[in-house]
């Protein structure tokens, strides 16, 4: 590593800087106003095309009515465009909303909403994947094997005896109790 490191010096200095940004801002500024103008010529010139002004001074009763009706005949006309426009305008943000929520989920970052308990049984979640095919209920107990009783008590025989009863009647078998016996120990 080299023991002392040159700074390195930058190629504008800070006044040149600051006089370059404030050239910037009022060219920007000047772009602006001069864009605001061009708009506001433009509502102009659209709004003399499409309603010219109005000379009413001169007009008798039955004039003056004939205008109010094409004026509210292009008030509807006006009216539906908007209501057309909106309709589209709604249907786009609605589709540009799906359309956000398939990325998120195409790159992982998907906020999962708060979800509530729902009971539902299991004939209404078939109802809901299966639609109007489904119409045999689901019984869970049907499917079930059936286990006789009788057959678990043959197996194990119960009996109601005395435990040393059960001892003396085992040391017959290979001195089994004389390994009990011997288990007990001298202490008695």
């Amino acid at each position: 590593m080299p023991e002392h490191v040159q700074e390195r010096k930058p190629k504008i200095s800070a006044s040149r800087k600051l006089m370059l940004k404030s050239l910037m801002v009022a060219k920007a500024k000047e772009e602006l106003e001069q864009e605001i103008v061009v708009k506001e010529d433009e509502k102009q010139s659209y709004l003399s095309e499409r309603a010219p002004a109005l000379n009413t001074s001169s007009l008798s009763l039955a004039q003056l009515q004939d205008l109010c009706r094409e004026l509210h005949a292009k008030i509807d006309a006006v009216d539906e465009e908007r209501y057309d426009i909106e309709a589209k305008v709604m249907l786009n943000t609605r589709e540009i909303k799906d359309l956000n929520i398939k990325v998120l989920d195409l790159r992982g970052k998907f906020k999962r909403p708060s979800l509530r308990r729902v009971r539902v049984s299991a004939d209404a979640i078939l109802r809901s994947l299966l639609g109007s095919k489904h119409k045999v209920s689901m019984d869970l107990r049907a499917n079930l094997k059936s286990v006789k009783k009788e057959d678990t008590e043959k197996k194990r025989p119960v009996e109601d005896s005395d435990w040393r009863k059960n001892v003396e009647a085992m040391s017959g078998m290979e001195g089994r109790k004389k390994m009990f016996d011997a288990a007990k120990g001298p202490t008695q």
